[in-house]
């Protein structure tokens, strides 16, 4: 799976959104706020096949985590991404 190739990330002021472009309006409950770690893992899983061992690799290099906590995170985020629609086949 990809992130949607539809969805941008902004940063307003110190907050992350993700956002639909191709809406005539803001419809507020598809804009999607991302604290910093999200945020980082967006900008590097664009473009790129997302796996949740992908996501614990650039964790594990982004930050001092054992592999079993950024495996924990990973697979929530890859969860979390998927539930609420930014993942795409």
């Amino acid at each position: 799976m990809k992130l949607r190739k539809d969805l941008i990330l902004r940063e307003i002021g110190n907050h992350y959104v993700v956002v639909d472009p191709g809406q005539e309006m803001v419809d507020m409950s598809t804009v999607f706020t991302l604290n910093t770690t999200s945020a980082f893992l967006w900008k590097e899983l664009e473009g790129k096949e997302v796996t949740v061992e992908l996501i614990t690799d650039l964790l594990c290099a982004h930050y001092e985590v054992s592999r079993e906590t950024a495996g924990k995170d990973a697979e929530a985020i890859f969860t979390a991404f998927c539930k609420n629609g930014l993942m795409a086949n």
